[in-house]
């Protein structure tokens, strides 16, 4: 067999692992969650697209689990699901969440350092269409409040109200 040859066959393995490794878990509940295509929201995340179900969500113990700093929401609209990758390896989740926090605990988030950010948050249409409109503000100090286990978070702050917007990844 020639080394092109090889080089070809070792290219096939590689695409039938990567495919075969990939799943559309729902890192909320952590059991796979079927969907098709049509139904994935896509969203890009620098070389990699997000892919999930499509459900927009409402539920708040997913997320007071991962993200403690919310303390006891009024209301979220969510949703979630994985990077799509070709490469095999770990399967990296995503949390895209606008979140209504009480107020006491909006004067806490408050309490971070921030700045106002013209940024606008990478999260998928379904979840961008309920952010209120406002100035943002956000900042590392307000990130790190939102770091949990393996979660890590861009944290928006919208000024005069109690909404958080968050996009995290995590393993």
């Amino acid at each position: 067999m020639t080394w092109r040859r090889v080089g070809i066959a070792l290219a096939l393995v590689g695409v039938v692992l990567a495919g075969t490794a990939c799943t559309d878990a729902d890192p909320a509940d952590s059991t796979a969650r079927g969907g098709t295509t049509a139904d994935n929201p896509r969203s890009s995340v620098g070389t990699q697209n997000k892919t999930g179900t499509g459900e927009l969500r409402h539920d708040l113990a997913p997320l007071t689990t991962r993200f403690t700093a919310l303390g006891d929401p009024v209301s979220a609209t969510w949703q979630s699901g994985t990077l799509a990758s070709d490469a095999p390896g770990p399967t990296t989740y995503w949390i895209d969440a606008v979140v209504e926090v009480t107020p006491e605990v909006a004067t806490a988030l408050r309490a971070h350092e921030t700045e106002p950010t013209e940024e606008t948050p990478e999260v998928v249409d379904a979840v961008r269409a309920a952010i209120p409109s406002g100035p943002l503000r956000r900042g590392a100090d307000l990130d790190a409040a939102f770091a949990q286990g393996s979660f890590r978070a861009k944290v928006y702050l919208v000024e005069g109200t109690d909404t958080v917007v968050l996009t995290a990844l995590g393993e």
